[in-house]
C-alpha cells in the first residue's frame, strides 16, 4: 500500500494538518520542519494527491506560459529556454508546475489561454512578449485574470505588472559604442515591429545617432524575424546598398550570427568590414566567431523575477514593475573605423 500522510506524520512527530502545511509551502511552518518533513516524504515515496489539495485550496498550482509564436519557432532562439529555466527554478521552489502554450499563431494562443482561463487549468499567466493591440493581453484584463508581462506594455496600466530591461538605455550605450568607435553609417536590424522590445530598441539607437547629429536613411532600418534567417535576409538587403553601413545594431544575437554568417558568405569580414552589436548575451555570442558584443539582458533573471511576480499577484499581494539591470559584454565583433582603414 502506498504511504499514507498520517504515517508521514507520525513518523516526523508532527500533526497530519502540519504536513498538510508542508505540502502547501505554508509560511507558518519552519524551514526547519519542512526539511524534516520533505525528507520523510521523500524516503517513504509519499506523494500528495495534488487534486485535492488543489481542490481544498481552491489553486491549480499551475502557471500558464505563452510564447511570441508558435512554440517550436520561438524555442530555436536560446533566449526563451533560458527565461522558461527562470520560471522553472521558482516555480518548482513554490511547488507549481507549467503550463506552456503550444497554439501555432496569436488566434490559436489566444484560444488556448481562453481554455486556461475558462477552465481553471492555471492560477496566472506570464506572457513572454509585448505588443501592440494584443488580443491576450487584452482579455486577461478585462476578466480580471492574473499575468505578468516579461516585456514593456504599450501602456503602463497600473494593472499590468511586468518585468523588464530599460532597454531603451541599452540601445542608446550600444549604439554609442560604435559611434565612439568612428561609425556613422550605422544600421539598425530590430524584430517584429508590433513588439515593444523592438521599438524601445529601434528609439534608443535613434536617440544615439540623433544626440551624435548622426542621419540615419530610412533603408538602414529593417525589421524581421528573431530567427537567424532573419539577419540573412536584413544583411542582404543592407550590404546591397549603394553606400553600406559599417556598424551594425542587431536586437537579437540569434538574428546577428545569421548576419555574421551571411556576411562570411559574401566575402566580407566582422569586424574588419562590418562592426556588430546585438543583445541578449545568449550562450552562443561567446563563443561565435568573432565573439559577440551583446547587452547582457539577465535572462534567467528576468524569468525569475516574473514568477515572483505573478504568485504575488496571485496571492494579491501588491506587486510593482521591476526594471532588471543590463550590462555591455565588451568581445571581438567591433573594430574602430580609423583601425579598419588601417588595414587598408
Amino acid at each position: 500500500m502506498a504511504p499514507t500522510i498520517k504515517e508521514v506524520a507520525k513518523i516526523a512527530q508532527v500533526s497530519p494538518s502540519t504536513v498538510s502545511r508542508v505540502i502547501s509551502n505554508s509560511p507558518r511552518i519552519s524551514p526547519k520542519t519542512k526539511m524534516k518533513v520533505k525528507k520523510i516524504m521523500d524516503d517513504l515515496g509519499y506523494h500528495p494527491n495534488v487534486n485535492a489539495r488543489n481542490l481544498a485550496v481552491n489553486s491549480t498550482y499551475s502557471i500558464g506560459v505563452v510564447m511570441p509564436s508558435s512554440t517550436d519557432k520561438a524555442l530555436q532562439n536560446p533566449f526563451f529556454p533560458e527565461v522558461l529555466r527562470g520560471i522553472g527554478s521558482v516555480a518548482r521552489e513554490l511547488d507549481y508546475s507549467l503550463y506552456v502554450s503550444t497554439g501555432g499563431n496569436p488566434e490559436e494562443q489566444f484560444e488556448e489561454v481562453k481554455r486556461m482561463v475558462f477552465g481553471n487549468r492555471v492560477d496566472g499567466v506570464i506572457l513572454l512578449y509585448s505588443r501592440v493591440n494584443d488580443a491576450i493581453t487584452k482579455f486577461l484584463l478585462e476578466k480580471n485574470f492574473p499575468f505578468v508581462i516579461v516585456g514593456k506594455p504599450l501602456h503602463t496600466f497600473e494593472d499590468i505588472t511586468y518585468v523588464d530591461n530599460d532597454n531603451i538605455k541599452a540601445s542608446k550605450e550600444l549604439t554609442q559604442h560604435l559611434i565612439d568607435l568612428g561609425h556613422k553609417n550605422i544600421g539598425f536590424i530590430g524584430g517584429p515591429a508590433e513588439q515593444m522590445v523592438t521599438a524601445d530598441r529601434l528609439k534608443g539607437f535613434e536617440l544615439s545617432m540623433k544626440n551624435s547629429k548622426i542621419s540615419v536613411p530610412d533603408e538602414y532600418k529593417i525589421q524581421t524575424e528573431f530567427l537567424e534567417y532573419g539577419g540573412r535576409k536584413a544583411v542582404e538587403r543592407l550590404i546591397s546598398l549603394e553606400d553600406p553601413p559599417t556598424g551594425l545594431v542587431v536586437t537579437d544575437d540569434i538574428v546577428s550570427l545569421g548576419v555574421m554568417n551571411t556576411l562570411n558568405d559574401l566575402g566580407f569580414s566582422v569586424p574588419k568590414d562590418v562592426s556588430i552589436v546585438s543583445f541578449n548575451n545568449v550562450y552562443l555570442a561567446e563563443i561565435a566567431t568573432p565573439p559577440l558584443t551583446t547587452v547582457d539582458i539577465n535572462i534567467f533573471k528576468l524569468g525569475a523575477k516574473a514568477t515572483n511576480s505573478l504568485i504575488n499577484k496571485i496571492n494579491s499581494k501588491s506587486v510593482e514593475p521591476i526594471i532588471i539591470p543590463h550590462k555591455i559584454k565588451y568581445r571581438n565583433s567591433t573594430k574602430s573605423l580609423s583601425l579598419r582603414r588601417n588595414d587598408n
